[in-house]
């Protein structure tokens, strides 16, 4: 017997043919078991195949079927109905160090075909903290059988679109996931669209149906592996320090000029019946930035020009200068220098969450546009997902949690702010959420600019492959952290 049971998911059948064509070739498959709504052997594609009825590919009751229809020792699962091109030995290759490592599952980098143009595509390294439903196993995965059905015994959730998150979580706590750096196959992409463009894809209310079975596949497995907190947080005392005033917003800026005016009118514009003041930390601007910060400076003494010694700082870095400086206020409030508050009432709606909602942090909503301001289609981004009871668990498989945010500023200055440029903002709320509560306002606070000047609009693999990496070294340092904290108490 031949060592693998590929499984396919069936969307169309001229493709569905190329893909059981290219696994054949590999002369280790076993059998191949079509996963779809219909059965497609009545046209006469694959009539030497089984067929698994099912909606998803990706439901428990399609993953449990996968485990029950296999008698080899792997089972190789591919997520996607589009053409599959298998480089040769590549099976053999993954079944190699799934056997050299004991690993539970084996996944690789691959080529990828976006309109007929062949590009590498270069995954990343699971690691504990690889916690993101959507982390890129790319299309093709290798599982140990026994790995596989030991997990599916212990599933006592039935989900229509988690059950292979789940599964991957609960095999994860036992056995190692492993990448292999070799483009071993070639998959069609279909979905085209720019990195600034699918990064909100999550917090789509069509997607919520999903989300909501997301999070409770992961709260189930912070709760086995000890990583899961209670709602319970320690209580804030805003009286403990004095500051010279009561609320500062900080702009980290470098190189926007066609923006930065925009979001310091928006600040000064604000309504309040207290002393806010603005600290704009402008990281050596070279085009013309500098002197449009002048221009308002020279006019308004509320403005707090810093411009830092040092010549090595993130984001994060320029959000610590504003934030130890001797005028920054008793809450600290972000603005990015793309943006601008959607009213005159921002500052003040903030500071009141803060003392209404007893929080360290407050997290607000925004409205995406473009750069005329005009709405753009997905509209409000309101992280809805956050509750209080389950926000600091839930905030370990999501992408980011919401903006603006505004911090009590003792809090913020004991876990300070990582000089990166990237997942900064991730990082000291996860921290944060660690140990105190987290007050949100769900209405929109300020208008979010796409544009082509953002940082995050159109990346390449690589840059996109190291802020994932990033993100996830993150979530593996807090679960290790909550861990730590588990076992003390």
């Amino acid at each position: 017997m031949k060592p693998v049971t590929a499984f396919l998911q069936f969307r169309e059948t001229d493709w569905l043919c190329k893909t059981a064509d290219s696994l054949r070739k590999s002369e280790v498959v076993e059998s191949l078991v079509i996963v779809g709504k219909e059965d497609p052997r009545g046209t006469g594609c694959c009539s030497d195949t089984r067929f698994l009825k099912s909606a998803s590919i990706a439901s428990t009751a399609a993953v449990r079927q996968m485990a029950d229809l296999t008698d080899t020792e792997y089972i190789l699962v591919y997520i996607k109905p589009f053409p599959l091109q298998l480089s040769r030995f590549a099976l053999q290759r993954m079944m190699q160090v799934c056997s050299d490592t004991e690993a539970g599952m084996v996944y690789s980098d691959y080529f990828e075909n976006k309109e007929g143009k062949l590009t590498p595509h270069p995954v990343i390294d699971y690691q504990e903290g690889s916690l993101r439903d959507d982390f890129n196993f790319g299309s093709v995965m290798l599982w140990k059988t026994a790995a596989f059905r030991e997990a599916c015994l212990g599933m006592d959730q039935d989900y229509s679109y988690a059950g292979l998150y789940d599964l991957r979580l609960r095999v994860s706590e036992k056995y190692r996931l492993i990448r292999i750096p070799e483009m071993l196959y070639t998959e069609v992409e279909q979905d085209i669209r720019l990195s600034g463009e699918k990064q909100f894809d999550y917090v789509d209310p069509r997607n919520r149906e999903v989300q909501i079975e997301m999070e409770a596949a992961c709260t189930s497995h912070l709760k086995r592996i000890k990583g899961w907190l209670a709602p319970e947080f320690r209580e804030v005392s805003f009286d403990a320090e004095k500051f010279p005033i009561e609320a500062s917003v900080i702009i980290p800026v470098r190189n926007r000029v066609k923006t930065i005016g925009d979001a310091i009118s928006s600040v000064l514009s604000q309504e309040t019946d207290f002393k806010f003041n603005l600290i704009v930390v402008d990281n050596h601007s070279t085009d013309g930035t500098t002197e449009r910060i002048r221009e308002f400076t020279a006019k308004d003494d509320r403005i707090v020009h810093v411009v830092p010694e040092s010549l090595d700082l993130g984001i994060g870095g320029c959000w610590n200068e504003g934030l130890f400086h001797e005028r920054c206020g008793k809450f600290a409030v972000q603005l990015d220098s793309d943006d601008l508050y959607i009213d005159t009432r921002v500052l003040s709606r903030i500071v009141e969450a803060f003392y209404a909602q007893k929080c360290a942090m407050v997290i607000g909503s925004y409205k995406m546009v473009n750069f005329k301001l005009e709405d753009l289609p997905l509209g409000i981004i309101d992280h809805r997902e956050w509750t209080l009871d389950n926000g600091r668990n839930n905030a370990l498989r999501i992408n980011g949690l919401g903006a603006p945010r505004a911090f009590y500023t003792p809090v913020l200055r004991k876990i300070r702010v990582p000089n990166v440029s990237y997942g900064e903002d991730y990082a000291v709320g996860l921290a944060v959420c660690r140990e105190y509560r987290i007050g949100r306002i769900y209405e929109p606070l300020y208008l979010c600019r796409r544009w082509e000047g953002n940082s995050d609009a159109a990346l390449d693999i690589a840059k996109l492959n190291a802020h994932n990496f990033y993100k996830d070294r993150l979530r593996t340092i807090e679960l290790l952290a909550r861990k730590k904290l588990n076992r003390v108490e």
